[in-house]
């Protein structure tokens, strides 16, 4: 059922972005801004947000008897000893409602939703560690299409509460290392969040790798203000991991607002300067046949599970993104306009992650 559900949002996700499309295409980008911008203004809430020292406002966490990041498709067996690592991840946009800029932390609809994007994104670190997963007042989806003051404010809120939420995370996690991982959203927050908690502090020294997924990130515009360099080898550590996943030919407007805006650094982004760090090879602008992944998500038994197929699709990066190639599953919801496979990052390589992320942690005890 938990599975069916899941399969239910990626199909209203992919209906909602299609239909943007068409209305772009047919009617231009502003019936498309019309349609997805909440209504009324952003009013910053009174309250102060999620108490994280309550179970309650965690998704996941050590401890929780009912934890979505334990999941693990049919046959992966659950390891005799995980790793020593403290996994932070932030989840992407489930709130997809147009009736206010912030999603509410206890919405029992994206709440749902958000369950199953933890089983099945975040589940790829619990071999290198325990998982901790907050909830946060979102953004509304359309506060992406926007820069406008109603926009910031909405997803200045939502990081607002990520941001509490890591620092309580950072001192319940002890001395241990940190892996810090999201999609989407929750990457655009985790870029924020290393700028301003990790580069130059000594908290950088206990990052194992952060995974920026779904997200762009500037190599010159923002990569130099975070702290943390681009991967460049598989068991290196202390580094980012970002990418993008396209069919090929890419759909060369996915960048949208981003390319142009003002980086970390002051600089104009890019896309061609996108980092990509291929998640079947570890490294920076990598290349690897079908054959080097571990492992892509396939739904199984009327998408109530999901079996963990090797060798099924190849990935290259090129011009900021990750072109993907084989035997790819006929998803269902099919790739959104533009050959994106955005709702797929994961899935497609969800075995290559976990073995990177399981790899990188070794590494760091070893150091």
């Amino acid at each position: 059922m938990c599975a069916r559900r899941f399969l239910l949002i990626i199909f209203i996700l992919t209906l909602l972005v299609v239909g943007a499309g068409f209305a772009l295409f047919r009617y231009g980008q502003s019936v498309l801004i019309a349609q997805a911008t909440p209504s009324g203004r952003f009013v910053a809430p009174k309250e102060s947000g999620p108490d994280y020292r309550q179970a309650a406002s965690w998704l996941a966490r050590p401890g929780n008897s009912q934890n979505p990041a334990d999941w693990l498709p049919d046959g992966v067996q659950r390891p005799a000893k995980a790793g020593n690592a403290a996994i932070f991840y932030i989840h992407p946009t489930t709130y997809l409602r147009g009736d206010r800029w912030t999603g509410p932390v206890d919405d029992g609809e994206s709440g749902r939703w958000t369950n199953l994007f933890v089983q099945s994104q975040a589940s790829a670190f619990t071999g290198a560690g325990e998982v901790w997963a907050p909830k946060y007042r979102q953004a509304a989806f359309g506060a992406f299409l926007l820069d406008s003051e109603d926009a910031r404010g909405a997803l200045t809120l939502a990081y607002s509460d990520v941001l509490r939420a890591f620092d309580l995370f950072v001192a319940s996690a002890g001395n241990r290392p940190i892996i810090l991982a999201g999609h989407s959203q929750g990457a655009l927050h985790l870029t924020r969040l290393l700028k301003d908690r990790v580069a130059g502090k000594p908290l950088a020294r206990r990052i194992v790798a952060a995974y920026l997924v779904g997200w762009p990130v500037s190599t010159t515009a923002d990569l130099p203000a975070m702290g943390l360099p681009a991967c460049r080898s598989v068991a290196e550590t202390g580094c980012i991991l970002s990418w993008l996943s396209f069919g090929d030919p890419a759909n060369p407007d996915f960048f949208g607002k981003w390319e142009g805006s003002a980086g970390f650094t002051g600089g104009a982004r890019r896309r061609g300067e996108a980092l990509c760090v291929n998640p079947l090879t570890g490294a920076a602008d990598g290349q690897a046949p079908a054959q080097a992944n571990l492992g892509t998500l396939v739904p199984t038994s009327g998408y109530k599970s999901a079996t963990l197929e090797p060798g099924r699709v190849s990935a290259r990066c090129a011009d900021g993104v990750l072109l993907i190639d084989g035997n790819i599953p006929s998803f269902v919801p099919p790739p959104l306009p533009g050959n994106n496979f955005h709702v797929y990052d994961y899935a497609l390589f969800w075995g290559s992650i976990r073995a990177d992320a399981e790899r990188r942690a070794t590494a760091f005890q070893g150091r």
